[in-house]
């Protein structure tokens, strides 16, 4: 495919308005000499008309002179015919263009001569002679009438002498004419106007020559010249179109630009660009990343929605209430240092915020491009975790450097408490409604559906399990088929949250590549099996052996007691 020699905009070409200033320029350029060259070559056409017509009528006094003398010679010797060669080889003796005569004939038009510059070739004679003859030295009769009819009109008034036009087959003569008393007779020299005409046209072809190498000189020079001037115009041009292919603003760069109006465009564009991107930036903060695409490709936000199948992955500060009362107005503080960093893992595995509500945060996978929403959301879910964890300990060593000079007191140890922050995440998946809604006034964006509130549910149980996070079936199936490895999903439990009808299994998912204990897992979902069947002897026995804090859940669920009749293996849970 052929590249355009142009930047595009869509399917629109720009054409650099420097070469449109070059077409313009050129253009007038050689519309003012061509012009000027035709005007001049019409009145030196005029000069030339009037000096040949001075040169004949100096031509014509000779020849008139010549007749004189010769007419006189006639009358002692009688011999017409030499008389007439004379006065003929007499007007051959100033002729200047190819066609150029000179032509003595009667009132009637009976040519008493004709002398031409170039007569005919010997061969064509016979043919000459044949037809009516054009003007030449064969011919016998004057063939413009109307020409002889004003001629003879202007002597009847007194009128000798003058200028004439006459028609011949070789086109218009004009020329200069004198009557002859002795001989009674015009005698005429003219000139072919193509001839005079001929000479003006090479003129004027020689000069067009010379005009079209001088602008084409000026071009050279104009293009250098407009290519320094407007360099600062291709900058900004080429600026604007990046700008345009990537859809994003930014600002033109005018280091080392001249104090030009240009100038002053490219740096309100700046200043306007500044903005919009400062506005920009403002929504990009308070809306998710999906909806800011979005409404920066089409322009607009619009209240609307549809079915659509995501991820949600729930985290919320665990001991919140304390946290608050211990630190008042401070605790804002550390939820910016803790989000800063949760909404950052969150973005880098292709999630965007749903909703921040206080300490918890709701974060939606799938609205985005991603090869699995399920695995990105896990993998968000443990580094939100590492990141809680890496703050904790920073607080940690903060706290031995002050107790290796003092112990804390009693004000400062339960600020300590109050910062080491501890999260649980829960992670379900599934259809959902995902869009706008509110008014054209005031909208959000929001995701609604059971899974959004399931997740929810499963953030709330690893306060109750002492697990950091908890997943869905959903969440394990999409995984486990995708064919990765790297999760291990242990079994917790079957609940049934307040308000459904049916339990729900949940997992812990074991990040193989950095955790260990699988072995405590597989006694743990050993037991959790006989839990399930109704023996709670072996349950009992097994939940004890393998040392994981949620088998104490169990342990204290199943007491002493055995299964109750009509047991499902199902813990209703009695709290949202």
């Amino acid at each position: 495919m052929k590249k355009s020699p142009f930047q595009k905009v869509g399917s629109t070409s720009i054409i650099p308005i420097s070469l449109k200033l070059l077409v313009i320029f050129v253009s007038l350029l050689l519309l003012s000499n061509f012009s000027t060259n035709f005007v001049n070559s019409h009145l030196s056409r005029r000069q030339i008309i009037n000096l040949n017509n001075t040169i004949m009528i100096n031509q014509l006094k000779d020849i008139y002179t010549a007749a004189g003398n010769q007419y006189q010679i006639l009358t002692f010797t009688g011999k017409r015919d030499e008389s007439v060669a004379a006065i003929s080889n007499t007007a051959k003796r100033g002729f200047e263009f190819p066609n150029s005569i000179a032509v003595a004939f009667d009132k009637n038009g009976e040519i008493l001569f004709c002398a031409s510059a170039t007569p005919l070739p010997q061969e064509q004679k016979e043919k000459s002679e044949k037809d009516t003859p054009a003007l030449n030295e064969l011919s016998t009769e004057f063939s413009d009438s109307q020409a002889l009819q004003i001629m003879n009109q202007h002597l009847e008034e007194g009128i000798t002498d003058g200028s004439i036009l006459f028609i011949s087959d070789l086109g218009q003569y004009y020329g200069v004419y004198k009557y002859q008393d002795d001989w009674d007779c015009y005698f005429v020299r003219a000139e072919l106007r193509s001839d005079t005409m001929r000479s003006n046209n090479t003129l004027f072809g020689i000069i067009s020559l010379v005009i079209v190498f001088i602008v084409a000189g000026f071009l050279i020079a104009g293009i250098f010249m407009f290519k320094k001037i407007l360099l600062n115009v291709h900058k900004i041009t080429a600026d604007l179109y990046e700008m345009q292919e990537k859809q994003k603003l930014s600002t033109i760069d005018l280091s080392d630009s001249p104090n030009d109006d240009v100038t002053y465009l490219a740096a309100s564009f700046n200043s306007l660009s500044s903005t919009i991107n400062n506005l920009l930036g403002i929504f990009q903060k308070f809306a998710s990343k999906d909806v800011v695409a979005k409404a920066y490709k089409e322009h607009q936000i619009r209240l609307e929605g549809s079915q659509r199948n995501l991820v949600m992955l729930f985290s919320d500060i665990k001991s919140f209430t304390y946290r608050t009362e211990t630190l008042g107005n401070d605790i804002i503080d550390l939820l910016n240092v803790h989000y800063d960093k949760v909404i950052k893992k969150v973005h880098d595995n292709s999630g965007v915020i749903g909703s921040i509500i206080g300490d918890a945060i709701l974060a939606i996978y799938g609205t985005q491009t991603s090869k699995n929403k399920s695995l990105d959301a896990l993998t968000a879910a443990w580094e939100i975790t590492r990141v809680t964890a890496e703050l904790r300990s920073k607080m940690v060593e903060r706290r031995s450097q002050i107790e290796q000079g003092r112990a804390l007191t009693e004000a400062e140890e339960r600020i300590y408490q109050a910062v080491l922050i501890d999260i649980g995440v829960g992670i379900d998946g599934g259809n959902v409604f995902y869009g706008n809604i509110g008014s054209d006034e005031h909208m959000t964006n929001t995701v609604i559906g059971d899974n959004v509130n399931s997740a929810s549910r499963l953030e709330g149980l690893t306060r109750i399990y002492k697990l950091p996070v908890i997943v869905s079936g959903y969440i394990k199936d999409e995984i486990e088929q995708a064919g990765i490895t790297k999760y291990k999903f242990f079994e917790i439990d079957t609940v049934q949250v307040k308000g459904k009808t049916e339990g729900k299994k949940i997992y812990f998912p074991m990040d193989t590549e950095r955790q260990s204990g699988e072995e405590k897992f597989e006694i743990y979902e050993k037991a959790l099996q006989a839990y399930y069947k109704g023996d709670w002897d072996s349950a009992r026995t097994e939940f004890k052996k393998c040392e994981i804090e949620a088998a104490q859940v169990f342990l204290e669920r199943i007491g002493s007691g055995s299964a109750p009749k009509n047991w499902s293996g199902i813990w209703t849970m009695q709290t949202k």
